[in-house]
């Protein structure tokens, strides 16, 4: 049987399974504020990674000022990007959030259809 996941890294480093609400909320402020830098002394982002176990993952990180990335891969070890990286830049904290919610609720198909930007 196949089991899914959700797993958030915090702007520090830590993972944490299975993150509620206000863990996510928490991780975003940290970010936005700037008021948290990652292990290597450079800028905090926060990481939300859903997936399954034999299967799929997708995440959605999120860097200060607002950057976004979101990838889809073939498994947890990132091996096979199945789509390029979509990007969005200086996006709202709030926006962010709303992204972090459909994805804890699988809701892959509202993340692909926000405006990213283009790569040309």
């Amino acid at each position: 049987m196949t089991h899914a996941w959700l797993e958030l890294t915090r702007p520090d480093g830590r993972s944490v399974a299975a993150p509620t609400e206000t863990q996510l909320a928490a991780a975003l402020a940290e970010v936005y504020s700037g008021s948290v830098q990652a292990p290597d002394g450079g800028p905090g982002t926060a990481v939300l990674r859903f997936g399954y176990d034999d299967g799929l993952m997708y995440e959605v990180e999120v860097a200060a000022g607002g950057d976004i990335c979101y990838a889809e891969w073939s498994d947890r070890d990132c091996e096979i990007a199945l789509a390029n990286p979509r990007k969005m830049a200086g996006a709202a904290q709030e926006a962010a959030m709303q992204l972090w919610l459909w994805l804890a609720h699988r809701q892959v198909a509202k993340i692909r259809s926000q405006a990213w930007q283009s790569d040309e």
